[in-house]
Protein backbone atom coordinates (compact mmCIF):
# COMPACT_ATOMS: atom_id res chain seq x y z
CA UNK A 1 0.00 0.00 0.00
CA UNK A 2 1.28 3.30 -0.81
CA UNK A 3 1.58 5.96 1.75
CA UNK A 4 -0.51 8.26 -0.63
CA UNK A 5 -3.06 6.13 0.07
CA UNK A 6 -3.37 5.76 3.41
CA UNK A 7 -6.34 8.31 5.22
CA UNK A 8 -5.10 11.13 6.87
CA UNK A 9 -7.60 11.07 9.74
CA UNK A 10 -6.25 9.73 12.88
CA UNK A 11 -7.10 5.71 13.14
CA UNK A 12 -6.42 5.79 17.35
CA UNK A 13 -9.00 8.38 17.92
CA UNK A 14 -11.65 6.42 14.96
CA UNK A 15 -10.87 3.21 16.73
CA UNK A 16 -12.00 4.52 20.52
CA UNK A 17 -15.18 5.47 19.06
CA UNK A 18 -15.81 1.87 17.19
CA UNK A 19 -15.37 0.82 20.65
CA UNK A 20 -17.26 3.22 22.42
CA UNK A 21 -20.44 2.90 19.97
CA UNK A 22 -20.88 -0.57 18.40
CA UNK A 23 -19.19 -2.57 21.27
CA UNK A 24 -20.40 -0.29 23.88
CA UNK A 25 -17.46 -0.89 26.36
CA UNK A 26 -18.06 0.61 29.78
CA UNK A 27 -16.30 3.67 30.09
CA UNK A 28 -13.37 2.13 32.48
CA UNK A 29 -13.06 -0.52 30.05
CA UNK A 30 -12.55 2.28 27.14
CA UNK A 31 -10.27 4.43 29.26
CA UNK A 32 -8.16 1.44 29.77
CA UNK A 33 -7.77 0.11 26.15
CA UNK A 34 -6.46 3.49 25.13
CA UNK A 35 -4.17 3.88 27.43
CA UNK A 36 -2.82 0.62 26.74
CA UNK A 37 -2.55 1.00 23.55
CA UNK A 38 -1.24 4.72 23.77
CA UNK A 39 1.82 2.98 25.76
CA UNK A 40 2.05 0.58 22.94
CA UNK A 41 2.29 2.83 20.54
CA UNK A 42 4.87 5.00 22.62
CA UNK A 43 6.77 1.99 22.76
CA UNK A 44 7.37 1.99 18.90
CA UNK A 45 8.26 5.85 18.76
CA UNK A 46 4.95 6.46 17.17
CA UNK A 47 2.77 9.20 18.21
CA UNK A 48 -0.77 8.08 19.12
CA UNK A 49 -2.54 11.25 18.48
CA UNK A 50 -0.78 11.39 14.76
CA UNK A 51 -2.04 10.44 11.62
CA UNK A 52 -1.33 6.91 10.69
CA UNK A 53 2.49 5.86 10.98
CA UNK A 54 3.04 3.14 8.13
CA UNK A 55 5.78 1.14 10.52
CA UNK A 56 2.82 -0.33 11.90
CA UNK A 57 1.91 -2.04 8.62
CA UNK A 58 4.84 -4.27 9.02
CA UNK A 59 4.62 -5.08 12.51
CA UNK A 60 6.41 -8.19 13.80
CA UNK A 61 5.99 -10.81 16.77
CA UNK A 62 9.19 -9.08 18.15
CA UNK A 63 7.30 -5.52 18.41
CA UNK A 64 4.44 -7.19 20.43
CA UNK A 65 6.66 -9.07 22.74
CA UNK A 66 9.10 -6.13 23.48
CA UNK A 67 6.62 -4.16 24.36
CA UNK A 68 5.21 -7.10 26.74
CA UNK A 69 8.60 -7.70 28.14
CA UNK A 70 9.47 -3.91 29.02
CA UNK A 71 5.93 -3.73 30.68
CA UNK A 72 6.96 -7.11 32.86
CA UNK A 73 10.26 -5.75 33.61
CA UNK A 74 8.56 -2.37 35.08
CA UNK A 75 6.28 -5.07 37.23
CA UNK A 76 3.27 -5.02 35.62
CA UNK A 77 0.84 -8.24 36.63
CA UNK A 78 0.04 -10.99 33.99
CA UNK A 79 -3.43 -9.62 34.22
CA UNK A 80 -3.18 -6.20 33.49
CA UNK A 81 -0.28 -7.64 30.57
CA UNK A 82 -3.27 -9.72 29.69
CA UNK A 83 -5.43 -6.69 29.15
CA UNK A 84 -2.82 -4.99 27.14
CA UNK A 85 -2.69 -7.16 24.89
CA UNK A 86 -6.33 -7.58 24.12
CA UNK A 87 -5.89 -3.90 23.71
CA UNK A 88 -3.62 -3.97 21.01
CA UNK A 89 -5.23 -6.87 19.44
CA UNK A 90 -8.31 -4.83 18.70
CA UNK A 91 -6.28 -1.91 17.73
CA UNK A 92 -4.77 -3.73 15.07
CA UNK A 93 -7.69 -5.88 14.17
CA UNK A 94 -9.41 -2.46 13.84
CA UNK A 95 -6.57 -1.13 11.38
CA UNK A 96 -6.89 -4.48 9.04
CA UNK A 97 -10.33 -3.90 8.54
CA UNK A 98 -9.77 -0.62 7.36
CA UNK A 99 -7.17 -1.92 5.08
CA UNK A 100 -4.01 -0.15 6.93
CA UNK A 101 -2.11 -2.79 8.07
CA UNK A 102 -1.39 -6.88 8.36
CA UNK A 103 -2.50 -7.83 12.25
CA UNK A 104 -0.94 -11.60 11.07
CA UNK A 105 1.47 -10.80 14.06
CA UNK A 106 -0.98 -11.56 16.58
CA UNK A 107 -0.90 -14.95 15.53
CA UNK A 108 2.00 -15.81 17.03
CA UNK A 109 2.00 -13.77 19.98
CA UNK A 110 0.54 -16.07 23.31
CA UNK A 111 -0.62 -14.44 26.18
CA UNK A 112 0.81 -14.92 29.94
CA UNK A 113 -0.31 -17.36 31.79
CA UNK A 114 -2.69 -16.21 34.61
CA UNK A 115 -2.68 -17.79 38.41
CA UNK A 116 -6.66 -19.14 39.04
CA UNK A 117 -7.32 -16.79 41.85
CA UNK A 118 -10.36 -18.43 43.71
CA UNK A 119 -13.09 -15.67 45.23
CA UNK A 120 -12.57 -15.35 48.75
CA UNK A 121 -15.77 -14.74 50.08
CA UNK A 122 -17.24 -13.84 53.44
CA UNK A 123 -18.33 -16.54 56.04
CA UNK A 124 -22.42 -16.40 56.01
CA UNK A 125 -21.79 -15.16 59.97
CA UNK A 126 -19.76 -12.50 59.17
CA UNK A 127 -21.65 -11.43 56.27
CA UNK A 128 -24.71 -10.60 58.30
CA UNK A 129 -22.41 -9.25 60.83
CA UNK A 130 -21.56 -6.44 58.22
CA UNK A 131 -24.46 -5.77 57.28
CA UNK A 132 -26.00 -5.18 60.77
CA UNK A 133 -26.08 -1.58 61.56
CA UNK A 134 -25.53 -2.18 64.98
CA UNK A 135 -21.84 -3.30 64.73
CA UNK A 136 -21.34 0.41 64.16
CA UNK A 137 -22.99 1.67 66.64
CA UNK A 138 -19.66 3.29 68.48
CA UNK A 139 -19.05 5.16 65.17
CA UNK A 140 -19.10 8.79 65.27
CA UNK A 141 -21.18 9.68 62.52
CA UNK A 142 -24.96 11.05 61.35
CA UNK A 143 -27.02 8.38 61.88
CA UNK A 144 -28.27 8.97 57.82
CA UNK A 145 -24.96 7.95 56.98
CA UNK A 146 -24.50 5.03 58.70
CA UNK A 147 -27.92 4.07 57.46
CA UNK A 148 -26.80 4.85 54.06
CA UNK A 149 -23.77 2.94 54.54
CA UNK A 150 -25.84 -0.15 55.83
CA UNK A 151 -28.22 0.33 52.89
CA UNK A 152 -25.11 0.08 50.08
CA UNK A 153 -23.48 -3.02 52.19
CA UNK A 154 -26.71 -4.86 52.06
CA UNK A 155 -27.53 -4.32 48.32
CA UNK A 156 -23.88 -5.91 47.98
CA UNK A 157 -24.14 -8.66 49.84
CA UNK A 158 -28.05 -9.42 49.37
CA UNK A 159 -28.32 -8.78 45.89
CA UNK A 160 -25.02 -9.78 44.33
CA UNK A 161 -24.71 -5.80 43.37
CA UNK A 162 -21.03 -4.78 42.28
CA UNK A 163 -20.45 -1.50 44.10
CA UNK A 164 -20.31 0.55 40.72
CA UNK A 165 -24.38 -1.10 40.00
CA UNK A 166 -25.68 0.11 43.79
CA UNK A 167 -24.08 3.36 43.58
CA UNK A 168 -25.37 3.82 40.14
CA UNK A 169 -29.15 3.18 41.36
CA UNK A 170 -31.35 6.17 40.57
CA UNK A 171 -34.25 7.34 43.07
CA UNK A 172 -36.91 5.85 41.02
CA UNK A 173 -35.52 2.75 40.51
CA UNK A 174 -35.13 2.26 44.80
CA UNK A 175 -37.08 -1.21 45.81
CA UNK A 176 -39.71 -1.41 47.95
CA UNK A 177 -41.90 -3.92 49.76
CA UNK A 178 -44.52 -3.47 46.52
CA UNK A 179 -41.86 -3.66 44.14
CA UNK A 180 -39.06 -5.41 45.46
CA UNK A 181 -37.16 -5.91 42.54
CA UNK A 182 -34.21 -3.58 41.04
CA UNK A 183 -33.55 -3.44 37.54
CA UNK A 184 -29.81 -3.31 37.55
CA UNK A 185 -27.13 -1.59 34.65
CA UNK A 186 -24.38 -4.21 34.80
CA UNK A 187 -21.17 -4.35 32.57
CA UNK A 188 -21.91 -3.23 28.84
CA UNK A 189 -25.01 -1.59 29.50
CA UNK A 190 -26.43 -5.10 29.94
CA UNK A 191 -29.81 -4.51 32.08
CA UNK A 192 -31.12 -7.32 34.74
CA UNK A 193 -33.43 -7.66 37.15
CA UNK A 194 -32.82 -8.96 40.19
CA UNK A 195 -35.06 -9.68 43.42
CA UNK A 196 -34.54 -7.39 46.72
CA UNK A 197 -34.27 -9.46 49.64
CA UNK A 198 -36.10 -8.07 52.62
CA UNK A 199 -33.74 -6.76 54.82
CA UNK A 200 -32.38 -4.41 51.85
CA UNK A 201 -35.60 -3.01 51.21
CA UNK A 202 -35.82 -2.58 54.66
CA UNK A 203 -32.41 -0.46 54.67
CA UNK A 204 -33.01 1.28 52.08
CA UNK A 205 -36.31 2.76 53.17
CA UNK A 206 -34.44 3.86 56.81
CA UNK A 207 -31.68 5.39 54.97
CA UNK A 208 -34.24 7.07 52.95
CA UNK A 209 -36.22 8.23 56.06
CA UNK A 210 -33.07 9.86 57.54
CA UNK A 211 -31.58 11.11 54.62
CA UNK A 212 -31.35 15.34 54.66
CA UNK A 213 -31.27 15.60 50.81
CA UNK A 214 -34.18 15.90 48.49
CA UNK A 215 -33.36 12.67 46.25
CA UNK A 216 -34.93 13.62 43.37
CA UNK A 217 -36.30 11.02 41.06
CA UNK A 218 -33.56 10.92 38.35
CA UNK A 219 -30.89 11.72 40.63
CA UNK A 220 -28.93 9.02 42.19
CA UNK A 221 -30.26 7.40 45.47
CA UNK A 222 -26.96 7.50 47.16
CA UNK A 223 -25.69 10.48 48.95
CA UNK A 224 -22.25 11.82 50.18
CA UNK A 225 -22.08 13.92 53.26
CA UNK A 226 -22.12 16.84 50.95
CA UNK A 227 -25.38 16.07 49.22
CA UNK A 228 -23.24 15.10 45.94
CA UNK A 229 -23.23 11.36 44.48
CA UNK A 230 -21.98 8.82 46.92
CA UNK A 231 -18.05 7.84 46.30
CA UNK A 232 -17.04 3.85 46.01
CA UNK A 233 -14.17 5.08 48.28
CA UNK A 234 -16.50 5.71 50.83
CA UNK A 235 -17.70 2.46 50.55
CA UNK A 236 -14.64 0.77 50.63
CA UNK A 237 -13.25 2.62 53.53
CA UNK A 238 -16.49 1.79 55.85
CA UNK A 239 -15.56 -2.16 54.79
CA UNK A 240 -11.72 -1.42 55.71
CA UNK A 241 -13.61 0.01 59.44
CA UNK A 242 -15.61 -3.10 59.54
CA UNK A 243 -13.40 -5.82 58.67
CA UNK A 244 -11.05 -4.07 61.39
CA UNK A 245 -13.45 -4.54 63.65
CA UNK A 246 -14.76 -7.62 63.31
CA UNK A 247 -11.31 -9.08 62.51
CA UNK A 248 -11.63 -10.10 58.82
CA UNK A 249 -8.68 -10.21 56.73
CA UNK A 250 -8.36 -8.16 53.93
CA UNK A 251 -9.77 -9.60 51.09
CA UNK A 252 -13.24 -8.84 52.90
CA UNK A 253 -13.39 -5.63 50.09
CA UNK A 254 -16.77 -4.71 48.67
CA UNK A 255 -16.56 -7.12 46.02
CA UNK A 256 -15.89 -10.10 48.23
CA UNK A 257 -20.26 -9.30 49.33
CA UNK A 258 -20.70 -10.37 45.66
CA UNK A 259 -18.47 -13.33 45.76
CA UNK A 260 -20.10 -14.22 49.17
CA UNK A 261 -23.44 -13.91 47.46
CA UNK A 262 -22.86 -16.35 44.88
CA UNK A 263 -20.76 -18.73 47.08
CA UNK A 264 -23.90 -18.59 49.56
CA UNK A 265 -26.35 -19.44 47.00
CA UNK A 266 -24.56 -22.61 45.73
CA UNK A 267 -24.10 -23.98 49.00
CA UNK A 268 -27.47 -23.80 49.35
CA UNK A 269 -28.29 -25.37 46.80
CA UNK A 270 -29.12 -22.31 44.42
CA UNK A 271 -29.21 -23.28 40.68
CA UNK A 272 -25.66 -22.07 38.97
CA UNK A 273 -27.59 -20.92 35.59
CA UNK A 274 -29.83 -18.86 37.87
CA UNK A 275 -27.25 -17.13 40.03
CA UNK A 276 -25.06 -16.18 36.31
CA UNK A 277 -28.61 -15.02 35.82
CA UNK A 278 -28.33 -13.05 38.90
CA UNK A 279 -24.94 -11.73 38.65
CA UNK A 280 -24.88 -10.59 35.14
CA UNK A 281 -22.19 -12.65 33.70
CA UNK A 282 -22.31 -12.78 30.47
CA UNK A 283 -20.88 -16.50 30.43
CA UNK A 284 -21.76 -19.39 32.64
CA UNK A 285 -17.83 -20.25 33.16
CA UNK A 286 -17.75 -17.21 34.80
CA UNK A 287 -19.94 -18.61 36.98
CA UNK A 288 -18.40 -21.83 37.54
CA UNK A 289 -15.51 -21.16 39.35
CA UNK A 290 -18.19 -20.54 42.36
CA UNK A 291 -18.01 -24.39 42.34
CA UNK A 292 -14.29 -24.68 43.07
CA UNK A 293 -14.78 -22.31 46.24
CA UNK A 294 -17.82 -24.82 47.24
CA UNK A 295 -16.27 -27.87 46.15
CA UNK A 296 -17.62 -29.92 49.37
CA UNK A 297 -21.01 -28.99 48.79
CA UNK A 298 -21.05 -30.85 44.94
CA UNK A 299 -19.55 -33.87 46.70
CA UNK A 300 -22.27 -33.61 48.65
CA UNK A 301 -25.05 -33.34 45.74
CA UNK A 302 -23.42 -36.23 44.21
CA UNK A 303 -23.13 -39.02 46.52
CA UNK A 304 -26.90 -38.06 47.34
CA UNK A 305 -28.07 -37.84 43.59
CA UNK A 306 -25.69 -40.55 42.03
CA UNK A 307 -27.21 -43.91 41.73
CA UNK A 308 -24.02 -45.79 42.28
CA UNK A 309 -22.84 -43.27 44.98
Amino acid sequence: MAQDDIPSSNPFQNWQRRLGGERRLSPKTLEAYGRDVRQFLTHLGIAPEGAFDPRLQNLKPTDIRSFLGARRAEGVVSRTLMRQLAAIRSYLRFLESEGLADASALSAIRGPKLARLLPKPVAPQMAKRLVDPAERDGENREPWILARDAAVITLLYGCGLRISEALGIKTRDAPTASEPTLRVIGKGNKTRIVPVIAPAITAIADYRALCPYDLPKDGPLFRGAKGGPLSPRIIQLTMERLRGALGLPNSATPHALRHSFATHLLSRGGDLRSIQELLGHASLATTQIYTEVDGAMLLKAFEAAHPRA
